[in-house]
């Protein structure tokens, strides 16, 4: 008897036991293909010499000293770099462990920063339907994930919700893809207005949606809007980049794809590639002096930021990508990946739209591509792909409720940024076996 709480009480995970590359083993010996890498998580895959080394050394050299009396040199060195490679005024980065964490300390920093900039009214937070942004309490408010919502609303900060960016599903036929992305981004200003231009804090958006709608990337032209309009508003601009960042996309950050920079930016998930439990908080330059020259600190804080051996492994995980070139390299096998499954997968009945950028991929399940129609959602669609796909020994990433919480399904892939052809092959082959269990 485990004396662990899992995730699914009723079925609880069997036990892996090493991994190596982008394989992972279980108890019995099974190997499986990390084509998600867990959560987007394992970007370098397992078992990196380098990121190793570097949780040892710092390991035997200090381990922890807590934020309230110092700093180190894991975390200083690794806030210059990011911020060296930061879109826009970023300057600052605020060290957490995770992605919820990030989110949480966004939401409250954009709080603090209006009322020391004298706008106090300022406490409304906007973001987008199908959204994720994490499970902290914050953070889920913030989100628009319903599912994961629903028994916890009573609980909830109240936000507003706008449409997402869902080209796939809600382009009108006689729309340019351009003027879809500006009639949906405009939803934005319609809300500040509707709640009131001084009441309104921030704007919370994933440049690619992640788990919720599997790796929708926004049109063109529609980031660029949502900037000028918080920009008109005063309203800051939060962007996620928990799970579409850190080379993800093909771009160190997920924003240099559509040419905008936001106030605030969150990471997590690749910036420590699995190998420690870290995340971040960026800011720019003027909501960091604001505070500097108001009270002088922020209102926030946990015992494990800035943690030395996780800065550490960042650290190394991030002069890995850029070091090793590998945003060249996501490029390059993006467009491998994307040929392997249009050529395997592009004319099954049952897959609507194959989409994402880099080696963040989304494959949409519908029960008519015609009509786009998805399967009744008591079929359970995504959880049999889920269970046929680790049978097959792929680990991937497969999710119910695309459209509105409810119906739809999809698949999302994410796998180690050191994918080979031949394992592009081997994801690939073993998906389409997972595929096949619809019939």
């Amino acid at each position: 008897m485990s004396n662990v709480f899992p995730r699914q009480i009723t079925n609880p995970p069997i036990k892996a036991v090493s991994s190596d590359g982008c394989y992972i083993i279980d108890e019995n010996g099974k190997q499986y293909f990390d084509g998600s890498g867990g959560a987007a998580v394992s970007c370098l895959g397992h078992g990196d010499p380098d990121v190793i080394k570097a949780v040892q050394d710092q390991t035997s050299k200090m381990a922890f000293a807590h934020t309230g009396f110092f700093s180190s040199d894991p975390a200083e060195e690794l806030a210059e770099l990011l911020i060296d490679n930061a879109p826009g005024e970023l300057d600052r980065v605020y060290f957490v462990s995770g992605g919820s964490e990030a989110i949480e300390a966004a939401i409250k920093l954009a709080r603090q920063f209006h009322i020391e900039n004298g706008e106090p009214s300022r406490h409304h937070i906007i973001a987008r339907k199908q959204s994720y942004h994490g499970n902290t309490l914050g953070a889920l408010a913030a989100g628009g994930n319903k599912w994961r919502r629903n028994q916890f609303e009573p609980i909830l900060i109240d936000a507003s919700h706008i449409s997402p960016c869902y080209e796939y599903v809600d382009k009108l036929k006689e729309e340019t893809s351009f003027d879809y992305g500006q009639r949906v981004a405009q939803e934005l200003e319609d809300e500040i207005l509707r709640l009131g231009t001084d009441k309104v804090m921030a704007f919370i958006v994933e440049p690619v949606v992640g788990a919720t709608m599997g790796a929708v990337p926004a049109v063109p032209g529609y980031f660029k809007k949502v900037r000028n309009i918080c920009d008109k508003y005063g309203v800051l601009l939060i962007l996620d980049e928990v799970m579409c960042g850190m080379g993800r996309t093909g771009h160190l950050f997920a924003s240099e794809f559509d040419e905008i920079a936001p106030d605030i930016l969150c990471i997590a998930k690749g910036l420590g590639a699995g190998y420690q439990p870290i995340g971040a908080m960026l800011c720019s330059k003027n909501i960091y002096n604001r505070l500097g020259k108001g009270s002088g600190f922020f209102q926030h804080g946990h015992t494990y930021m800035g943690h030395p051996v996780a800065c550490a492994a960042a650290l190394a995980v991030l002069k890995a990508i850029l070091n090793r070139k590998l945003l060249s390299s996501i490029k390059s096998k993006s467009n491998q990946l994307f040929n392997c499954l249009e050529t395997q997968l592009g004319h099954h009945p049952n897959i609507g739209d194959i989409r994402g950028r880099g080696l963040f991929i989304g494959i949409e399940i519908v029960k008519n591509i015609e009509t786009k129609k998805p399967f009744d959602p008591n079929l359970k669609v995504a959880a049999s792909i889920k269970h046929a796909a680790f049978e097959a020994g792929l680990i991937c990433y497969p999710m119910s409720g695309t459209r509105d919480g409810k119906w739809g399904d999809h698949i999302l892939l994410a796998p180690p940024f050191i994918i080979n052809e031949n394992q592009i092959i081997e994801l690939v082959n073993k998906l389409s076996i997972s595929i096949e269990s619809l019939k």
